[in-house]
Formats: structure tokens, C-alpha cells, sequence
């Protein structure tokens, strides 16, 4: 089964650079990875196209023809329609994945579910040091439970037992998610209406992908990410407005987004 990691990029290079040596440092090999750009530069082009041949997996770009806000869900349609995988994994340009992520998605997959993974939250001191040295050991578990990180049992590494309980009704995190793209394509994709950060990508996608009967599943303590410290990005107007959005679509059970995947008139 080939997996496509989608990765939601703008405007850092250092994590992504972190990012794409997690991934080269994978237990699974089998899968290609889609730089999600919500802008439009030359300087991301020149990094990539200098640093494929540092990786053994393909890195496909998708990017915007301009630089206009906030326009995430309108690339992941665009990776979703380039992903060559059947299974579609979803990760934010500040999540670091574990040596075991892929693996985790590729074992947990079934078919009209929604893999849902976590983030251990690190401290500001450990992500300094991560982007200073780039030594990926420092996400060992001993290094992050030590540190004044945050959610750290989340880096308890567990592939055969279940420390997740009522998984579908966990939420869903946009940094760390994944699904079947014919899955994906029932609901139409992501609703390119979110036009502002904090719901749309995930919330969204959720409500749409549970009305058609999708369950959820935990991946839990198995597909990890490690989140690099950053100040919020959103504002609280920015989230009841997009909550507004949301509500509403609900009314209306606009479970087929209109503006999205393929666009309907």
C-alpha cells in the first residue's frame, strides 16, 4: 500500500528541513511526500529541487500562484488530487513525526475510517535545540519526558496495546490525521469556504466524513507527531467566525462541500 504524507507548509524552512529527515528516518519506506505550500516563492522551489536527492522517497510540490491569506484547504485539494497513495496522511508544517509514523497509518488502515493521531506539545527550550542541531534523538522518550514539554505521554510509543479509549469520539487533529483518498472523495474533500485559520481543515471534514456514516479510529501513542513550540497563529475572532461558518453548513447538512474537491453550481 503506498501512502502519500501531505504536509501543510508556510514560510519555514527549518521545520520542514526537520520534517523531511523524520521521514527519511522512517521504519516504512513505502510512500511519497506532498509539500502542501499556501504561497507562492521561489526560494521553496530552489530548497526542494536541491535537497531530492537527499531522500529516498519522491517529494511532489504543490503551491499557490500568489501569496493571498490564509488558503490551506484549497492546497489540500490540490495534494489530494496530485496524491498517487490510497492512503492519504494529513501533517502540519511544525509536527515532526516518530520513526514509526507511516507504519502505524499503513497498520491501522481500514477502509471508510478515519485514523486519528496526537501531538506531544514541546517546550520551547527543546524545539530551540532541535532546530540548532537537527539531532532527531533529542525526541527520544527519556529527552521529552524530562523536559517541560507538554501532553508527553502522548511520546509513549505503543504498537500492540490500546491506550486509547472511545476513539471515535476523540476529535480530530488536522496535524495529524489520515484516510482513504476514495474516502476523502465522498465528502468532496475540504471546504475551501474556511478562509481563516482555527476550523475548517479538521472540524469541518469531521462532521462532513460521520454524516455519511465514516467511523473514527485512535492511533494514539502510535503515529506520533512532535509539535515545534510557536506562539497561537489565530485570533479569537478568527475562530468564532469560522465556527459561524461551520454552524451553518450544519444547518444546512451540506455534507457534499460545494467548494471544494470539485467545484458545484
Amino acid at each position: 500500500m503506498k501512502v502519500s504524507v501531505i504536509i501543510s507548509y508556510y514560510k519555514n524552512k527549518i521545520n520542514l528541513n526537520l520534517i523531511l529527515k523524520a521521514l527519511q528516518n522512517q521504519s516504512e519506506t513505502n510512500f511519497e511526500v506532498i509539500v502542501s505550500e499556501d504561497d507562492y516563492n521561489e526560494d521553496t522551489f530552489t530548497f526542494l529541487e536541491n535537497c531530492k536527492k537527499d531522500y529516498n522517497f519522491p517529494i511532489k510540490h504543490t503551491n499557490q500562484d500568489k501569496d493571498v491569506g490564509f488558503r490551506k484547504n484549497m492546497m489540500l485539494n490540490k495534494s489530494t488530487k496530485l496524491a498517487q497513495g490510497y492512503l492519504l496522511v494529513f501533517i502540519d508544517g511544525d509536527c515532526v513525526p516518530h520513526k514509526h509514523f507511516i507504519k502505524a497509518y499503513i497498520k491501522n488502515f481500514e477502509e471508510d475510517v478515519m485514523l486519528k493521531g496526537r501531538r506531544v506539545m514541546l517546550s520551547e527550550r527543546l524545539t530551540s535545540k532541535l532546530k540548532k542541531t537537527f539531532n532527531l534523538k533529542l525526541l527520544d522518550l527519556p529527552n521529552v519526558l524530562f523536559s517541560k514539554s507538554k501532553k508527553k505521554k502522548i511520546g509513549v510509543y505503543s504498537p500492540f496495546l490500546n491506550l486509547s479509549y472511545n476513539s471515535d469520539k476523540k476529535w480530530l487533529l488536522g496535524c495529524n490525521w489520515g484516510i482513504s483518498k476514495k474516502t476523502i472523495y465522498k465528502v468532496n474533500g475540504f471546504d475551501e469556504d474556511y478562509q481563516r485559520a482555527a476550523v475548517g481543515e479538521d472540524n469541518d471534514i469531521e462532521w462532513r466524513l460521520k454524516s455519511i456514516g465514516v467511523k473514527g479510529k485512535s492511533v494514539k501513542n502510535k503515529a506520533i507527531v512532535y509539535h515545534l513550540f510557536h506562539k497561537e497563529k489565530y485570533s479569537k475572532e478568527d475562530l468564532l467566525f469560522n465556527k459561524q461558518i461551520l454552524k451553518n453548513k450544519k444547518l444546512k447538512k451540506n455534507y457534499y462541500c460545494l467548494n471544494g474537491l470539485d467545484k458545484v453550481t
